[in-house]
């Protein structure tokens, strides 16, 4: 069974007090970050580690390409997808085959080290926002929905779940969720017309979703990851949205309103969330799963649709993926000199 805590570990390999986390029915995600990453064989070591602890573990990282990329060190280094924006504007049939290759071969290495997925693509638009910028694909919604679409076509062709983030859009507000809490005071019509589009317009084509950590003061005092409104009214009803919702990290600043991590996880989980994230901080992520134990567990079968197609293959310091891989590397690489 699947629990609905989504959690990180310290180091490169499982302590003790990890492997008993682990163990917790209500853990039901691991993250990976920079710190736990050496080299492709080290990662998949541990997460081979981590399904002989718990086997229906559901293990994530964010891998967007550019400034957000958990595992360097033996992969490949993807373009930040604002790139394939600005080539859209000048040649938009290669742009859309190289947003595709780029989502294959992002999730074709992540599969390949154990990981089931990347939480990516960033659906947002590249508008004023500090954190959001070159992860967005483009400016505006007619650039930012074929790219996209492509992006999540690659994903699905290497067997990766895709989540879009951060619904209903993080792009037109200026502050850091990480370390504020940012108010959007448009009203829901504009936000509707504007950045909704893209979620609304790929949502055939979504797995799961991340509500972002921002208040809509206009449609409901909650952020959004937190607001039953959104979730339950918007996206369930409205929207007929039947993928997977994941609380985006509720450690970071913008959470904090909420109160302690109890308190968070449980108004994510009451607003509709299928698994919350707990990151950066042990002591939180035990306060949230001591909070969590007389809830029920998530939907089990929602939440298998994120199971990645993991190869049975033997791994080493590089990746050595076969001609395919080697070939589409080689042209993302390419792409990435040209802007240099």
């Amino acid at each position: 069974m699947i629990g609905a805590l989504m959690l990180d570990i310290a180091g490169t390999e499982l302590t003790q007090e990890d492997i008993e986390l682990l163990q917790a029915p209500q853990v039901g995600g691991m993250i990976l970050f920079s710190r736990n990453i050496e080299s492709p064989e080290q990662v998949r070591a541990l997460t081979d580690h981590m399904r002989r602890v718990r086997p229906d573990i559901l293990i994530a990282v964010d891998q967007e390409g550019g400034r957000v990329q958990r595992l360097k060190q033996g992969f490949t280094l993807l373009p930040a997808m604002g790139r394939l924006g600005e080539r859209y504007l000048t040649d938009p049939e290669q742009a859309i085959a190289l947003a595709e290759q780029c989502g294959w071969l992002m999730a074709t290495e992540v599969l390949a080290v154990g990981i089931d997925f990347s939480f990516a693509p960033v659906l947002d638009l590249n508008d004023v926002s500090d954190v959001i910028g070159d992860r967005a694909f483009a400016q505006n919604i007619q650039d930012i929905v074929p790219l996209a679409r492509a992006f999540l076509a690659g994903m699905k062709r290497a067997g990766m779940a895709n989540t879009g983030k951060h619904f209903p859009g993080h792009g037109s507000v200026k502050a850091d969720s990480h370390v504020a809490a940012p108010v959007d005071s448009r009203s829901y019509d504009e936000i509707y017309h504007k950045d909704m589009q893209t979620f609304i317009q790929l949502m055939p084509q979504l797995d799961a979703l991340m509500p972002a950590h921002v208040i809509y003061d206009q449609v409901d005092p909650n952020p959004a990851g937190f607001s039953p409104y959104w979730i339950q009214k918007v996206l369930r009803q409205d929207l007929n949205f039947e993928g997977v919702l994941f609380s985006d990290d509720l450690t970071m600043q913008a959470a904090c309103v909420v109160g302690g991590a109890d308190a968070r996880i449980q108004a994510a989980l009451k607003a509709g969330c299928d698994m919350g994230l707990v990151c950066n901080d042990r002591s939180a992520a035990c306060t949230a799963l001591a909070g969590m134990e007389q809830l029920p567990l998530p939907n089990q079968q929602r939440l298998e649709r994120m199971r990645g197609k993991i190869p049975s293959i033997t791994v080493g310091q590089t990746l050595e993926l076969g001609t395919e891989w080697q070939k589409v590397k080689d042209n993302i690489e390419n792409f990435k000199k040209s802007f240099n």
